[in-house]
Order: structure tokens, then C-alpha cells, then sequence
């Protein structure tokens, strides 16, 4: 099963970290929740979810992990604000393993600049960053390119973002 990396902080978007992780785990994965500093707790924006954090960005390595996940709310436009968890990002972008984003969550991509004649979707207030970034934006629940990255808009599409997200890290 795939070792899954989360790079999380205050204010994600709760469902779109609990749902998806819920059924990750639930199909035998791990995730490991990354921040700046393991050990602390991070909130979501809506208050319902905790998220303890596993792991700070130092002491963590692309290499030990199979996939990527970036859940959305204000969490990716914080976080892109460090280079660390930029690179970080990057790296699974170039090395072509799953990554899995929704909602606000391709902000970390379109920093690492990783999206350049990819098709995918996101939060519709962030379609033109995406697109001056070189997606081919597309409108949809959820988005698979290159059988790697996965993409959704909103809450709304967490069922299809869980399905795509499983099939794509069942490969």
C-alpha cells in the first residue's frame, strides 16, 4: 500500500482533509501528516476537523514516499509561501508519482511551476492562476492526467476525487 505525504497547515478545508484521508486509510494506506514542526495540531477553517501533525518539512524526504496529497482551503496558499514545501511538492510532480489535489490545493503546483500543458481543475478562484500557469483547465468533478496527477474542484466532488484518487494509487 502507498506511504501518502500531507502537506497540511491551519485553516484547510475540513472535509477536503477528512474524507479523502478516511478512505485512504480505510483502503489500507498511510498517511503522514506534514507541517512545519511535527508534534503540533492544526485546525481547519470551519472548525470541525484537528489534524495532528507527524512530520516537519525537515525531516522529511520525497524519496520515502509513493504520493502526495494536498487538501485545500487557505492550507496550499500558506504553505506555497515556503520553498521547502515547494520543492517538496515539485518533486513528486517530477518524478511522476500520484498527486492528489482539490480545490485550493494546486496553489502548491502552480508555485512549483509543475503544471504546464497538464489537464486539471481547481477551485474556480484560482482557474486563471491555473491556466496562466499552462493548464488546460477543465470544468469537471474531478480531473486524471497522466494516470499521476489527480484534481477536483470542491467539496462537492470528494466522491469522485476518492474514487480517481484510489484507482490511481491502486497502480
Amino acid at each position: 500500500m502507498a506511504k501518502i505525504a500531507c502537506l497540511i497547515t491551519e485553516m484547510f478545508e475540513d472535509v477536503e482533509y477528512t474524507d479523502p484521508a478516511k478512505a485512504f486509510k480505510e483502503a489500507g494506506h498511510e498517511i503522514t501528516a506534514i507541517e512545519k514542526e511535527a508534534g503540533k495540531s492544526v485546525k481547519g477553517k470551519q472548525g470541525d476537523a484537528t489534524v495532528q501533525i507527524d512530520k516537519g518539512i525537515d525531516d522529511v524526504n520525497p524519496s520515502d514516499f509513493d504520493a502526495l496529497f494536498l487538501p485545500g482551503g487557505f492550507s496550499p496558499d500558506q504553505l506555497r509561501a515556503d520553498d521547502r514545501f515547494v520543492q517538496f511538492t515539485k518533486s513528486f510532480m517530477d518524478d511522476m508519482k500520484p498527486v492528489l489535489a482539490i480545490c485550493h490545493g494546486p496553489q502548491l503546483l502552480i508555485t512549483a511551476k509543475t503544471l504546464d500543458g497538464r489537464d486539471a481543475t481547481g477551485f474556480k478562484s484560482i482557474r486563471v492562476d491555473m491556466e496562466n500557469a499552462g493548464v488546460n483547465f477543465k470544468d469537471q468533478e474531478v480531473v486524471v492526467c497522466q494516470n499521476q496527477l489527480v484534481t477536483s474542484r470542491n467539496p462537492d466532488d470528494i466522491p469522485a476525487f476518492i474514487k480517481e484518487s484510489l484507482n490511481v494509487l491502486s497502480k
